[in-house]
């Protein structure tokens, strides 16, 4: 579809803002290299929510809703919604711990938190796997999603979708090395908001093309079909328009109950790290960065996927007869089709801002895990200069750029490896929340926890070739979620009998860690405070975390029963959405209240 010269003006006018944007911010950028990667630790809460919610809106996320939306129902957005209460867990427990940590990168917690040869190694490893390589795959990944939104919405070939994304790679590389992370949280600000902009004008026309009709009529189309389920349900029924097939229980289960807390994926670490771990960072204090993590819990899961889910559910109307591999790109024809002049330009922004938003994250990052973690420690004998570092950081913001963009055609055949980054994260999880809560989690705990997943993937994935063909009718136990639960208490029970078997942190390293971060926990040999007080402490800042996980699902079904006109069910989010308000300011600033003394107390 060709733009109209109002389209070309929108676009313009865009990139001229965020190169102005970008300008502002350069001269902080080279003062150090914490304010190159953190900004200079004073960006303010809010940015931090805004820039976090940009970040993860990446080009290719509404596609995959739309995907999931359209196979399995509203409820299949389980899959990434449960992710909330990991979100959550971040921001009661751990926000405050990696702002006490005031390190540069959460990678660096482990030097900070172990002892042993070990150490170096373990953070090399995890700054070039994490920093390098899945950083790289994250970033063509995110290309390919680019040029298909390009091919699908403009109608460009290839050749010609692959050179707009490299365009706009570079402009994002550029003002990502001249304005660092401050830069890039600002311009991630911007980014969010014309994002949603466009979300919403898009779900607009698609809604009120005569085919649709409304929300009103869309719902009476689809009501009977089950796909407008916000739960798993036991019916078989199947959509009228196309076979839908219901969410399981023990999915939705394993979703619930396991997958939160034992996975490691990008964005939804548990116990945070990565780039929420950097916007953490960079807020100036304790406050600000909960309130931080809290805000991107909110936008991220209540208010951001709405406007996606209406545009997949009429896409269900609009084209009925889109195969499986044509699910995602339903959402870009919708686009295509239904936009009009004007609209279309700022649909485009909307996703060059997701794609730029993601992109300039991933570089920056990226950039601070080979600095930090994986050059700085090599040569700590010959320790480089804050400006030599700060321009190997620069040099690889522009390289990890280019060389995205030169693997990005090949990234079809690096699907399984994809899965295998996957499912590589699954167990993980609980040993990156007990190191701040056990003094006897070690540095081998992390290491059997980083090995052991992938060995359970290529075994599983070996069984299933070797014995079954590597069909669709393997049996239950090498199946989701059977597998997933299998893979999650080998790897749990491999750190913890290597934990014992192992020798135990320097205590000199653990004082230091417990005086410097003061968490909570079972540090009895090192902590100030009494057990039963630590876990009174504990057991209300948990109650509090239940209660605010409940208070954000409410926001994120709340929203979505007003939008679809399910009122009943709406009233019995407002009843629960005030029950847990009201517990949770009241159980908030009774915990904090005692965080603050026990943090006097220890000062003291």
């Amino acid at each position: 579809m060709p733009l109209s010269p109002i389209d070309w003006i929108i676009l313009i006018l865009y990139f001229l803002i965020s190169a102005g944007i970008s300008v502002l911010y350069i001269r902080k950028a080279r003062r150090s290299v914490s304010d190159f990667f953190l900004g200079a630790r004073a960006m303010p809460w809010w940015l931090g929510g805004l820039s976090l919610a940009a970040t993860t809106f990446a080009v290719d996320t509404p596609l995959a809703v739309t995907e999931l939306t359209r196979s399995q129902g509203i409820a299949g957005n389980w899959l990434w919604w449960n992710m909330l209460l990991g979100g959550t867990l971040t921001t009661f427990f751990f926000a405050r711990l990696w702002h006490r940590a005031n390190i540069l990168t959460d990678i660096e917690l482990i030097a900070l938190r172990y002892s042993g040869k070990a150490v170096i190694f373990l953070r090399g490893i995890k700054a070039f796997y994490f920093g390098f390589l899945i950083n790289l795959l994250i970033l063509a990944w995110v290309n390919l999603a680019m040029a298909s939104v390009l091919e699908g919405g403009l109608g460009l070939a290839p050749p010609q979708a692959l050179g707009g994304v490299a365009f706009l790679m570079i402009f994002t590389a550029l003002y990502t090395l001249f304005s660092g992370l401050g830069g890039v949280m600002a311009n991630d600000a911007l980014q969010f908001v014309l994002a949603m902009v466009g979300s919403i004008l898009l779900a607009y026309y698609v809604l009120k093309d005569p085919a649709i009709g409304g929300i009103e009529n869309l719902v009476q189309k689809l009501n009977s079909s089950g796909v407008l389920n916000f739960f798993p349900t036991l019916s078989t029924e199947n959509l009228v328009l196309e076979p839908v097939a219901q969410l399981s229980w023990g999915a939705f289960i394993a979703y619930m109950v396991v997958q939160w807390w034992a996975s490691w994926y990008p964005g939804a670490e548990p116990g945070g790290g990565g780039y929420v771990a950097q916007r953490i960072m960079a807020t100036p204090n304790e406050q600000q960065a909960w309130a931080s993590a809290l805000l991107f819990q909110f936008l991220h899961y209540a208010i951001r996927p709405w406007p996606w889910i209406l545009v997949a559910l009429a896409t269900l109307i609009l084209y009925p007869n889109a195969g499986a591999e044509e699910a995602k790109k339903t959402f870009v024809y919708a686009m295509r089709d239904y936009l009009p002049a004007g609209a279309l330009g700022l649909m485009l922004v909307a996703f060059f801002s997701a794609y730029m938003s993601t992109i300039s994250t991933h570089l920056n990052w990226g950039s601070s895990y080979i600095v930090n973690d994986l050059i700085a420690p090599w040569i700590a004998n010959k320790p480089l200069s804050e400006r030599q570092l700060l321009r190997i950081g620069q040099w690889l913001t522009i390289g990890m750029g280019v060389l995205s963009l030169l693997i990005t055609p090949l990234l079809s055949s690096l699907k399984e490896a994809w899965m295998l980054v996957i499912e590589s994260g699954a167990g993980i999880g609980l040993v990156l929340i007990a190191r701040w809560y056990w003094w006897r989690v070690n540095v081998w705990s992390e290491i059997v926890a980083m090995i052991v997943p992938p060995l359970c993937y290529l075994l599983r994935q070996g069984i299933a070739t070797l014995y079954f063909g590597g069909n669709n009718t393997l049996p239950f136990w090498l199946q989701f979620p059977t597998a997933f639960f299998a893979t999650v208490a080998i790897t749990t029970g491999a750190w913890v009998l290597v934990t014992f078997l192992t020798p135990v942190t320097s205590p000199k390293q653990l004082q230091e860690f417990y005086s410097k971060v003061q968490p909570l926990g079972f540090w009895g040999p090192f902590s100030h405070h009494l057990l039963r007080e630590e876990i009174k402490i504990l057991v209300q800042l948990f109650a509090t975390y239940i209660m605010a996980s409940l208070w954000l699902y409410t926001w994120v079904l709340g929203i979505g029963y007003l939008l679809l006109g399910f009122y009943t069910q709406l009233s019995y989010c407002l009843v629960l959405w005030l029950i847990s308000g009201i517990a949770l300011g009241l159980l908030f600033s009774k915990v904090e209240k005692k965080i603050l003394q026990r943090q006097a107390k220890a000062k003291g």
